[in-house]
């Protein structure tokens, strides 16, 4: 269950990228991108979200959703 932006709620501040000890977080036309195979679910990323922009998602729902 890796880092799931929600892109609706990100102002693009970029202090989960600043955050994120394994770098997992990248900028992607000006909104943060959770690599899933480098996050540890270390959860720093949500700590420092001001915006509530940031969840965990266990994969199976996710592949539901689409």
């Amino acid at each position: 269950m890796a880092a799931f932006i929600l892109e609706k709620l990100c102002h693009g501040c970029q202090r989960c990228l600043r955050a994120c000890p394994n770098e997992a977080i990248k900028m992607v036309a000006h909104l943060p991108v959770v690599h899933p195979e480098q996050c540890d679910e270390c959860e720093e990323c949500m700590e420092v979200c001001m915006h509530g922009a940031i969840t965990f998602r266990i994969e199976e729902e996710s592949n539901h959703a689409r």
